[in-house]
């Protein structure tokens, strides 16, 4: 679903330039659970920006369902965000004037579906996350957990292939980060092909494989121990 190979990102300071990811060489398969952990610096934010079409590599190679991503104008990026990838943010950027049912509709819009096709689906998702009943309250009526899975019903009302969030929990208390949890590994085990930068052992923990970056390099990329469980169940 994503392989990257040999990638690497610059950035420009003055007459100087920051080399964010040296050379990185990654394969995400259709399916996979996977955490990206690094502490601040270490270029996860930037590969995320670079899988999700955000940003572009300098070097190296990035294919997006066998795609290859290479020379991309706005529009055509735009339009394959739209049809294969679905964003979780920290911060759910919610838009504060609009219902959790308009702000799940929003990126159907761009799909070119019609109001009342929009609106069902949106219903249809929000139900998904158990929030059917908040449908039409703004985002300020609604708790950080709430919020948390309005944008991920938003991510999922497209049925990407890939949903990608960022720091999902970083805002959360404990209780309320394993609820979202608990919801994306239920999208996993749909098929969904899941993948989350954070900085907490405890998020990366339910995960089945922990990607860990320092200094813009690949450190290790291991099975978590819930992953390694499943599969000796499996071979049992």
């Amino acid at each position: 679903m994503i392989r990257i190979e040999n990638l690497h990102k610059s950035y420009p300071i003055g007459k100087d330039s920051l080399h964010v990811l040296k050379g990185l060489n990654l394969h995400i398969k259709e399916g996979e659970f996977v955490s990206i952990m690094g502490s601040s610096g270490s270029g996860k934010s930037t590969l995320l920006n670079i899988v999700g079409l955000l940003d572009t590599h300098d070097e190296g190679k990035y294919y997006l369902n066998g795609q290859l991503i290479e020379n991309l104008n706005e529009k055509k990026a735009a339009v394959l965000r739209n049809k294969f990838l679905g964003f979780v943010f920290q911060s759910f950027n919610l838009i504060s004037y609009k219902t959790a049912l308009e702000n799940v509709a929003l990126p159907l819009y761009y799909k070119g579906i019609g109001r009342k096709e929009r609106l069902e689906i949106a219903m249809e998702y929000l139900e998904k996350v158990g929030l059917k009943d908040w449908a039409n309250h703004l985002p300020n009526e609604l708790s950080g957990g709430q919020k948390q899975r309005v944008a991920i019903a938003r991510a999922l009302a497209t049925k990407p292939k890939v949903v990608l969030a960022d720091e999902p929990t970083g805002a959360l208390d404990s209780a309320t980060t394993d609820s979202v949890m608990d919801l994306l590994t239920e999208i996993n085990n749909e098929g969904m092909t899941v993948f989350v930068i954070t900085h907490e052992e405890e998020v990366a923990a339910q995960t089945n494989r922990v990607v860990r970056l320092k200094d813009g390099v690949i450190i290790s990329d291991e099975l978590t121990e819930m992953a390694t469980k499943a599969e000796n169940s499996k071979a049992v």
